[in-house]
Parts: structure tokens; C-alpha cells; sequence
């Protein structure tokens, strides 16, 4: 009782619970607004993910599939422990598990939260759970009826209707109170949950005092239940009422991050370190916030498939003051070869391994580099406290005396070879050398002993990002053998494996470091060391002769390639594809008719990789036909097509080949072209804008019609209205094949009008990979023309974080450190603005765009 009076008290007083609990094992609020353990005081450090096995799409998913859900579960947690995860955020579709007064329902939903929680703990990760969602629990598929409040009121009346708050103080009553059968404690209770946040993005509307009095009696309801966590109000959305939010009696605020927006519908092209190299909060001087805890529920780089940018968004977290931090959302494997629960978003160890190691990265960011350390600005920080991340080499990666961990092929020595005892990657390094397409991890266990643990083959055989659905595969898994090479000090030049997972009989003979490997899990002992280890022990969060991964999909034959969009006379052309089989091809040839004259060209692969280099001889002025010819246990198949037979037979059957266009040196370099990249042009929605054809064959334009300049942003009202409309096309594939005449280009020229009988302003500038960019003005007349920008007269600019990222009160602008010289040949984004040098930024804007091109 006297509990209570205290607990109501400190959140009349707007106190919260803090020192109180150093005593127990309560996480607790400092004054200066970290969390800290209370058994210690040390500082709360946690790093994972989003996971949703239990409600809606995942669940719904596994039933149409014939999943075992829980055995689902068991293997997907063990990814989280060999990714090192030890956080874990959900937030809870109460539309499944509560009626409409808010009473919670015992359901299978419920009973597979509390499993998973569990299992979840069992292997040392802490929750921090989010009760209610407000969301139906459709996505992407049409919603339920369920018996929730949420569904019955929606979020809006949920934060206003006075029914539907009680149902929710209720419910939120009954499911802090609620005792987990698996490990017998109330969620209230459990000391692995370390904090509460009440609900999921609640937008409020309405007035600063009606917000406050409606965050109280959430607190209220969840402190009579003798809850002394910490609990957390999301003020990343109406960001206005930051101080309402406080007053109420939080303790901390929660915060999410897509810095390259959400649902792009393709894979993102190009450097996105500029988009992440500052997580701003606007009200970080805010007395009051100074004072609360921070975390991030969810964050992810959505639609971009590369490896090298998590690494740098936890740092910029840090660097913020973020304690805790939970990607969203890690795909449940049953699911991950659609990626049909978030298509914008793709994470799974198995299918996505080397984006899984750039997240295990991000997580020792989290655990490595102190709260509120400044590395400076891209591309200066680039390397800090033992991390680099390289958008050129795909690749981030952690050098320590101890841990070597990257996701990507790197030159990089570790420090002190003798002293590592973790190595963790995928391609090759100075410790590994590996022609499979899956992630490995190596563990010292002992000296001279350790565990190496080989994933199969992933190769993505469709965009991920795209229209997704339970029949199309995305990713292929392939359990392939591979030559490998383990060179470590501790092992030495011979050493013996031993498989310890279960069915696993393959026993690789060693000579000189190398032996071929299949997936799963093994003993390596250097030659005359003994070990007791069998494989059957527990070490740290796991045993070690746990695996798991999904058997082979791959069914048939695939060649991936794309030609070249333009190449240039007499330079040579590398021709590369991704070809992926049942069993490895034994011969794969590129055939091409030079004049008439057919002639083979031998492509020699790396793994699932294969090049051929047409020499520059052989690129002539004109069009470059070619196929690809792929001889193996399947026949011969040519491709395009996969059709049976060689092209010079005298019944091959198909007419279509690959094409590319080969251009004189002095001919222009289009960077854009409406008809062909209109898809690909990152730019906010607009409803006027619209894509049309012209009468001229093979000609479109962009119409670009703003209403008004600068639009009131209705989560940060107060904040800095921007004049600007900006738009971004990345071309540096479309010209990979020109690069070389680059430097000989003069102008830069936009084919385009004025949709008025006045002038339209338009600002074009050229952004280099470093974030660089420099552009100019142009001026538009209702006649299309061709309008010239000289190169050697274009002045640094500032560069668009497109697509715009979220929440949408992070910088607009990107202010980098780089000092490099502007060189047109690094050059790989076109930046197109509508906004500067516009004097009366209230009048309409709009005008058309046919193409970009440099001469």
C-alpha cells in the first residue's frame, strides 16, 4: 500500500522510478538519463531485433505453410545467439490477444509470445516489450476481424475515446500482471524484461494537456500493478509535445530510424554513410529529455541489400546518446525465401548473411563505443574504435587483438593473429579464404581447438525489395562444397575436423590448411592436442553442436545477368554473371558475333560468380550481341532464355540475345532518361506530377508540378520549413561502361520546359560518392530545348538525404567532411531541386524533364 502511494506520487510529480532501484535487480533511470542495471549501476547496453512469429502475417504464413511454430522459434533464436543479439522489442498486435473492453485472452497468440520470450531469455537476451500496436493484423494481406479494442475504436479514437482508454488501461493491467507459464514469472516481474514501452507510434492530435492526461492513466494502470520497470512513451512522432509527454511521468523516450525511407519497391542504388551519419534530435537540449532514457524500437536501411551501413547507424545512435537499439524486423526463416511479411525491409542470417554480419557489427558498436562519442563527420569517420565501413567494398568489418568479423571480402590483418579467438565473415581475409556464398563463424573453445560453423549458400535470384508473395522465390539456398582455408596461428599448418551437428557425417581430409567444407558444425583440433570436447557441452549461450539452416531450395538452372546500359568504343568490356545450378557447371562461355564471324570467350567464375573480359579490340562501334552458354550435368542451355543448344546450331531456336550499345568516345553520356529511369527517380509523391509519352518515338517526360514549396510537417510543426523539392536518380551503373570518357565531358545539359508561359527554375548537381556535389542553375522557357550547365562553372551545393528518412525530423541536408576535389569520373547521383534560386517560394512550381545528359 505504502508502495503505492509512493509509485503515485512520483508520477503525479513527474519523478518516475530511479535510484530507488540500485537495490534490486530492476533496470533504473540515472538523473542523467542513462539506464542502468541495478544489481551493478552499470549501463544498459542492448542491441537486436524486431521478431513476430506469434501474431499476424508470421503467424498466419506458418499455418498456410505447415510450419511448427515453435520449432520455428528454437532455431531462429539460436541465430540471435550466434549473431550475438541480447535485446529483443516487439510490439504485441493486442488486437489478437485482447476483447474490446481489454481483457486478455489465454489464445495460441499469447501462448507462443510467452515461449519465445523464453527461449529468448534462455539464451540471455532482455525485453523490452510494447504492448499495444493500435495496428489490425493485416500487412501485407487484408486485416482480420479480431476481437481487440483496437480493431473495434482504431488508434486515432484509442488515444481519445474514453471507452477505448479504459479498455486499454485494463489491458494493460491484465498483461503486465499476466504470469509467462514457461518461466513462471509475471512479465512485471521478470527481471529480463528490462523496460515497458505503453503502445506503438501513438501520432497524437489533440492538445498538449489531453496528451499528458491520457500518458497517466496508461502509467497509473501499469504501476498499480507494482511495475517498478522504467517505462518508455514513443517522442520520435509529435515531436511538439515532448514536454507533455515528460510531464506525464515517463522515464525515457523511444526513437526509430529509415534514413532512406520505406517502400521504394526496389533495391536502392548507391552510398547511403551520408544518410546515416547523424541521428539529430531537435529537442536534445530539452531539460527534461536530458533527463530520460533513450532507445530506438526499430531502425532499419530499408530496400538497400548491401552490407556496409548498420555499423554506421549504430554509431551515429551512440554518438546521440541511444542505449538500446532493435532492427526491424529479422525474417523468420520459414518466411525469408519470399520476404513477404515487410518486402522493404530483408533480414535473416540464412538468406541475407552478409546484411546478418553487418548487424552482429552493429551490436558490438553498441557494446564497444561509449555513449556520446563523436567520430566527426563522413567521410572522416569512416574507422573508429576498431570498426571500418567502406560503401566502395560493400564491407564492414571489426579489427580487435581478439575479434575479426566482417561482411564481405576484405585485405584487412588483424592486429595479433596469435591472440584471436572469434573470427566471423563471409568471402575471404587473411584468415579465411572461402568460394561460398553463406556466413562462418569460427570460436576458439580451447588452445588449439575450436568450432567452425558453416552456413549454405544464399544467392537472391529476384529483387527482394519488389512485389512479393508466398509463390515466388527471392533467395535460393544451396548446400554446396567448397574449398576452404583456415590459417590461424593457434590451429597451425594441420589440423583435424571432426562434424559434431546432428546427420552430419562429412570428415575433410587437411593438406597444407586447406579441405573442402559442407554446411554445419565441426571440431578443430590442432594436430596433437587433445580435447575432452565431445560437442554435446554448453558453451557460453549455446551447445556446441547446434545447427541449423534450411535445406536446399534449388531446383533448377538460373543465369543471372544484366548487360551494360552503354559501353565505349575500343575499351574492353567485362561481362559478369551470377549463375547458379543444382551441381556447378563444368564449362560456361560468352559467344558473341564479331562482324559475322562467331567467337567463344571462356568465363572463369569465383564461386557462384563468373567474368569474361571482351578485349577492346573486339568492341566496335554499333551494337555488341552475345550469349551465355552453360555446359553441365543439365545439357547445354544458352541464355537468354535457357534455351537447349548452342546458338550456331542449325535448330537453336531463339532470336533474342543480350545487347549492349557501343558508343563513339566524344558521344554524349545520358544520365538520365525519363522514359527508361523514371521507376528509379527517388522523389516525394506528388499528385499533380505525372509521366507522359511524347509524340517522338522512344521519348517521355517527367511533369513535375509542386503546389507549394514548403509543407507544414504534421509530426514536427514547429520545425524549419525547407523550400525545396529535390529529386535523385543514381547512375552510376547506367554508365559504369562510359567511365572512361568522363573526363572529356564539357557540359552538363537537361532536355526539358517550363510547364507555364514563365521561366522555371531547376538546379541540377552531380553528387560523388564521398557526398560531394556541385551543381548549377537553369532556367527553363516553356519551349523544350536543350538548357547547358558548364562543368568547370558549377559550385559546391548542398546534398538531399533522399529518400527522405524517418522520422522526418532528421536533417534535410547533408553537411560532410570531405576534402577531395570534385572528379566528374566519381560522380554517381544526379540531384535534381526545385527550390533554390526561386525568390517567392508561396507560387506553384512545374516544369518537365526528357533527359540529362554530360557532352
Amino acid at each position: 500500500m505504502i508502495k503505492s502511494v509512493v509509485l503515485s506520487l512520483a508520477l503525479t510529480l513527474g519523478l518516475g522510478i530511479s535510484a530507488s532501484n540500485a537495490q534490486n535487480k530492476n533496470v533504473y533511470v540515472d538523473d542523467s538519463g542513462i539506464m542502468r542495471w541495478g544489481d551493478s549501476d552499470k549501463e544498459v547496453q542492448g542491441f537486436g531485433v524486431n521478431y513476430t512469429v506469434p501474431f499476424a502475417h508470421a503467424y498466419r504464413s506458418a499455418e498456410k505453410l505447415g510450419v511448427d511454430k515453435k520449432e520455428a522459434i528454437d532455431n531462429d533464436v539460436y541465430h540471435f545467439a550466434r549473431l550475438g543479439f541480447d535485446a529483443y522489442r516487439i510490439h504485441v498486435w493486442d488486437t489478437e490477444i485482447s476483447d474490446s473492453l481489454g481483457n486478455l485472452l489465454e489464445n495460441d497468440h499469447l501462448d507462443l509470445f510467452d515461449y519465445m520470450v523464453k527461449k529468448m531469455e534462455d539464451r540471455g537476451m532482455k525485453m523490452l516489450i510494447t504492448p499495444i500496436a493500435f495496428w489490425d493484423n493485416g500487412w501485407p494481406e487484408p486485416g482480420e476481424d479480431t476481437p481487440g479494442f483496437s480493431n473495434k475504436y482504431g488508434k486515432n479514437a484509442c488515444l481519445t475515446n474514453e471507452d477505448a482508454i479504459a479498455a486499454q488501461e485494463n489491458y494493460l493491467y491484465q498483461f503486465l500482471n499476466h504470469t509467462n507459464p514457461y518461466t513462471g514469472l509475471a512479465y512485471k516481474n521478470d527481471p529480463a524484461v528490462v523496460a515497458f514501452e505503453i503502445s506503438n507510434e501513438p501520432h497524437h492530435r489533440q492538445e498538449a494537456d489531453s496528451v499528458t492526461r491520457y500518458i497517466k492513466k496508461m502509467l497509473t494502470s501499469m504501476r498499480n500493478t507494482g511495475c517498478e520497470k522504467p517505462i518508455f512513451y514513443n517522442i520520435s512522432h509529435s515531436i511538439h509535445l515532448v514536454n507533455a509527454y515528460f510531464d506525464a511521468g515517463v522515464q525515457g523516450g523511444t526513437f526509430q530510424w529509415y534514413p532512406t525511407g520505406l517502400g521504394a519497391g526496389e533495391e536502392l542504388e548507391g552510398n547511403f554513410l551520408p544518410n546515416v551519419d547523424l541521428y539529430e534530435i531537435p529537442f536534445a537540449k530539452n531539460s527534461k529529455f536530458k533527463k530520460a532514457a533513450k532507445v530506438v524500437y526499430e531502425f532499419d536501411a530499408a530496400d538497400v541489400g548491401r552490407s556496409y551501413i548498420y555499423p554506421a547507424m549504430a554509431r551515429s545512435f551512440r554518438t546521440a546518446g541511444i542505449q538500446w537499439a532493435t532492427h526491424f524486423a529479422y525474417d523468420p526463416t520459414y518466411l525469408a525465401y519470399a520476404n513477404t511479411e515487410y518486402n522493404t525491409h530483408y533480414m535473416n542470417l540464412a538468406y541475407t548473411p552478409q546484411k546478418a554480419l553487418s548487424l552482429k557489427l552493429a551490436g558490438e558498436v553498441f557494446h564497444r563505443v561509449p555513449v556520446y562519442k563523436d567520430f566527426g563527420a563522413y567521410p572522416e569517420n569512416t574507422q573508429f574504435d576498431g570498426f571500418r565501413v567502406s560503401y566502395e567494398e560493400d564491407l564492414a568489418e571489426l579489427l580487435t587483438e581478439k575479434k575479426f568479423i566482417y561482411t564481405n571480402t576484405t585485405k584487412s590483418i588483424p592486429p595479433s593473429p596469435t591472440r584471436l579467438n572469434e573470427v566471423a565473415g563471409y568471402g575471404n581475409s587473411s584468415v579465411v579464404q572461402y568460394a561460398g556464398a553463406g556466413a562462418y563463424f569460427l570460436d576458439q573453445l580451447e588452445k588449439g581447438v575450436w568450432r567452425l560453423e558453416v552456413m549454405p549458400d544464399a544467392v537472391w535470384v529476384e529483387d527482394p525489395f519488389g512485389k512479393n508473395s508466398l509463390q515466388k522465390k527471392l533467395g535460393e539456398i544451396r548446400w554446396g562444397e567448397w574449398p576452404m582455408t583456415i590459417d590461424l596461428p593457434d590451429l597451425g599448418a594441420d589440423f583435424v575436423l571432426k562434424p559434431i551437428n546432428e546427420g552430419n557425417g562429412w570428415r575433410p581430409a587437411v593438406a597444407g590448411k586447406r579441405f573442402i567444407i559442407k554446411p554445419g558444425t565441426y571440431l578443430i583440433a590442432r594436430s596433437g592436442v587433445k580435447t575432452k570436447l565431445q560437442g554435446v557441452e554448453k558453451w557460453k549461450n549455446i551447445t556446441l553442436n547446434e545447427f541449423s539452416a534450411p535445406m536446399s531450395t534449388l531446383e533448377k538452372q538460373y543465369v543471372l545477368h544484366e548487360p551494360a546500359a552503354q559501353i565505349s568504343q575500343g575499351s574492353p568490356y567485362e561481362i559478369s554473371a551470377t549463375i547458379l545450378a543444382p551441381s556447378q557447371p563444368e564449362r560456361v562461355e560468352v559467344l558473341a558475333y564479331i562482324g559475322w564471324r562467331p567467337k567463344t570467350y571462356v568465363m572463369e567464375n569465383n564461386g557462384y560468380s563468373y567474368m569474361a573480359t571482351i578485349p577492346a579490340e573486339d568492341i566496335k562501334a554499333g551494337f555488341f550481341s552475345y550469349f551465355i552458354t552453360v555446359m553441365g550435368q543439365l545439357g547445354t542451355q544458352t541464355y537468354p532464355g535457357a534455351v537447349t543448344g548452342l546458338p550456331g546450331d542449325w535448330d537453336f531456336e531463339a532470336n533474342n540475345a543480350y545487347v549492349v550499345k557501343v558508343l563513339s568516345n566524344d558521344s554524349p553520356v545520358y544520365l538520365f532518361d525519363a522514359l527508361a529511369d523514371n521507376d528509379k527517380l527517388s522523389r516525394a509523391w506528388s499528385p499533380q506530377s505525372s509521366f507522359v509519352p511524347l509524340a517522338e518515338p522512344g521519348k517521355a517526360e517527367i511533369r513535375i508540378k509542386v503546389a507549394r514549396l514548403k509543407e507544414v510537417d504534421a509530426e514536427n510543426p514547429n520545425g524549419e520549413q525547407v523550400a525545396d523539392y529535390s529529386m535523385r536518380y543514381a547512375f552510376r551503373e547506367k554508365v559504369s561502361g562510359r567511365v572512361a570518357d568522363l573526363a572529356d565531358k564539357k557540359e552538363l545539359v537537361l532536355t526539358g520546359r517550363s510547364l507555364t508561359d514563365e521561366p522555371a527554375a531547376v538546379q541540377l548537381a552531380l553528387v560523388a560518392a564521398d557526398g560531394k556535389t556541385y551543381g548549377g542553375l537553369l532556367e527553363l522557357g516553356p519551349k523544350l530545348a536543350d538548357y547547358r550547365l558548364s562543368l568547370d562553372k558549377l559550385k559546391e551545393v548542398k546534398m538531399v538525404t533522399l529518400p527522405r528518412p524517418y522520422p522526418s525530423f532528421l536533417p534535410y541536408y547533408f553537411e560532410g567532411a570531405s576534402r577531395a576535389v570534385f572528379d566528374i569520373r566519381k560522380a554517381e547521383v544526379l540531384q535534381i531541386s526545385v527550390g533554390p534560386g526561386i525568390q517567392d517560394v508561396e507560387k506553384p512550381q512545374a516544369l518537365a524533364i526528357v533527359s540529362v545528359r554530360l557532352e
